[in-house]
């Protein structure tokens, strides 16, 4: 079986050209599950197929977390796939992939930086979340629909808060009993205007990306929703693995475009020598 790695800002995946790999999806959770897995296998935040497209899409994205759960789409995870099935010869430089999301419009920018626009939120409201007896101001984000769902938490002390307390707030909040599907919880800091740290504790990862850039999506759209000047400002995110940059366009209270821009890379392509329950190489 040949495997691609690859990652958009630190966020790595493992790509698989299924147009001829012709894999079924009842072993897709535990091929994930054993690719994924670091220092015992190959290692990788997800596991994403290019697939043929079910509708009027170039091509169809499908994509599973580290843990073998299905995921309605990602950003960063979209962004490589678009790079992968340019360079495979699978589509245009400009192409639509369908995801469980909604269809995801993807355009190749230079050899390596790739911009696609991002599902329309369904959802941005302002709440409150418990933690450790004290309220927290967030927002809570769904882009598409069904929308991946996103936690904002904005940490004024983000940049020198201890891993080990980032990661108990990340953990509880992911996992919050008001929040039905669970959520990836984005913790955020102000540099400079349009300028934000971001930290992304990903649901299905169970534990901080380099980068989620759905969750660079839903603090923008947080950010903006409370401040309109904001609304036609590119804004910069610093995530660990890099440099994202969101674009949105809105009319009044509607967000009408949101569009993700970043850096893809390709660490490997490799044969697999040993393949996880008999499957065909």
């Amino acid at each position: 079986m040949k495997i691609t790695k690859m990652h958009g800002a630190g966020n790595d995946f493992i790509l698989i050209n299924n147009f001829t790999q012709q894999l079924g999806e009842d072993v897709l959770p535990e091929l994930a599950r054993s690719l994924c897995s670091r220092r015992l296998s190959v290692g990788a935040d997800g596991l994403i197929l290019a697939d043929k497209p079910l509708a009027e899409g170039d091509i169809r994205m499908v994509f599973y977390n580290s843990d073998g759960s299905r995921a309605e789409m990602c950003g960063n995870g979209a962004r490589c796939l678009a790079r992968f099935a340019y360079e495979q010869g699978l589509v245009n430089q400009e192409m639509t992939i369908e995801t469980l999301a909604g269809p995801v419009e993807a355009k190749r920018i230079d050899d390596t930086n790739y911009w696609i626009r991002l599902p329309n939120p369904s959802l941005i409201v302002k709440t409150t979340i418990d933690f450790e007896d004290t309220e927290i101001a967030s927002h809570y984000v769904e882009l598409g629909n069904p929308g991946v769902p996103h936690l904002c938490v904005e940490l004024n002390d983000l940049a020198t808060i201890s891993q080990a307390k980032l990661y108990k707030m990340g953990h509880y909040l992911r996992n919050h009993p008001d929040l039905p599907h669970g959520a990836n919880v984005n913790f955020y800091q102000s540099l400079d205007r349009g300028h934000y740290l971001e930290k992304t504790f990903e649901r299905g990862v169970e534990d901080f990306t380099m980068a989620c850039g759905t969750g660079s999506a839903a603090v923008a759209l947080a950010v903006q929703n409370d401040q309109p000047d904001l609304r036609h400002t590119k804004i910069h995110f610093t995530v660990p693995g890099g440099e994202l940059f969101i674009e949105s366009r809105w009319l009044n209270e509607t967000v009408l475009s949101v569009d993700l821009i970043g850096p893809t890379e390709v660490v490997f392509v490799a044969e697999l020598n040993e393949i996880p329950f008999g499957l065909k190489t």
